[in-house]
């Protein structure tokens, strides 16, 4: 290697290097600056009142020792574990209720070949787009109808009518990336049409399953104007409603205890979300390029 080579070839791995440094430098930043507020909810679910209320204080450190009073103050003084509880099962039947009604609609309106499909469609997500103060009084009445009124079944009844519409309109995108060669060929070795869809087309559809899992249970467990509206009794509010309604009183704010309830909800959605970050990107990213 001549002399007047080597030059070149240093400068570009040194602006290599450099550029990789600034990369990795921007996506750290970038990291931290999204962490922020969740690390400054568990730094305050741990600090004194007269550290957290001191505005000289830094509010990303312990300016005095932590503790874990308002913590066990969130399980003791309130009704924290009824209120996970309640948005546990409302939010998992919520979930099964709309894979069973959005897959059968997306495969039909995708898979039938209807002149009708695609503004049927259209239409169903254009149901998702009307405002909820508009469907307040409507849905408040069918859930006096049922029966249901200041119960958590009245949010299993009303959150549906949210999450199905866009259920089906991204299964349909998710749908159009499998070819229909797949479930064809199955009826040839003999399946129905139901059974050729459950073992050819369901594995394949996933990811835009997983996507439709998360959405679901990410709305029904953070909606708030439904079920302060639908659900009175403490021991049938959700997490969304009962943790501000007895942590909040009047010009009273438990800081504390509220970022606490926020990291113990948070934590485990955010697991459980990892375990399937593949699938869920994958599934958003074939529905929209495909779809």
């Amino acid at each position: 290697m001549t002399a007047g080579a080597a030059g070149p070839r240093r400068r570009y791995a040194h602006r290599r290097l450099a550029s990789r440094i600034g990369v990795y430098a921007a996506a750290i930043l970038g990291a931290l600056v999204c962490a922020g507020p969740f690390l400054w909810s568990v730094v305050t679910a741990f600090k004194q009142n007269r550290d957290l209320y001191n505005p000289q204080n830094n509010p990303f450190v312990f300016n005095r020792p932590s503790t874990a009073d308002h913590v066990g103050y969130l399980f003791t003084d309130t009704a924290f574990v009824t209120f996970a509880w309640n948005t546990l099962w409302s939010g998992l039947l919520v979930v099964a209720i709309t894979l069973a009604l959005s897959l059968p609609a997306a495969y039909a309106l995708d898979r039938f070949g209807l002149r009708w499909a695609t503004p049927m469609a259209i239409g169903i997500f254009l149901v998702y787009l009307v405002p909820p103060s508009l469907l307040f009084l409507s849905l408040g009445r069918a859930v006096v109808a049922f029966g249901l009124q200041d119960s958590t079944w009245s949010l299993v009844l009303v959150y549906p009518t949210i999450t199905i519409p866009v259920s089906v309109w991204l299964l349909m995108g998710f749908l159009k990336a499998i070819p229909k060669d797949i479930e064809e060929q199955a009826m040839v070795d003999g399946y129905s049409r139901v059974g050729g869809f459950v073992r050819a087309v369901l594995p394949l559809l996933f990811p835009g399953i997983v996507a439709v899992v998360v959405f679901a249970f990410t709305l029904a467990a953070s909606e708030f104007i439904y079920a302060l509206a639908f659900v009175a009794p403490t021991d049938q509010m959700p997490v969304s409603t009962g943790v501000p309604t007895q942590l909040v009183r009047g010009d009273v704010f438990f800081w504390q205890s509220l970022q606490a309830a926020t990291v113990l909800v948070a934590v485990p959605i955010a697991l459980v979300f990892n375990l399937f970050l593949d699938k869920f990107v994958a599934g958003f990213t074939m529905g929209a390029v495909k779809g």
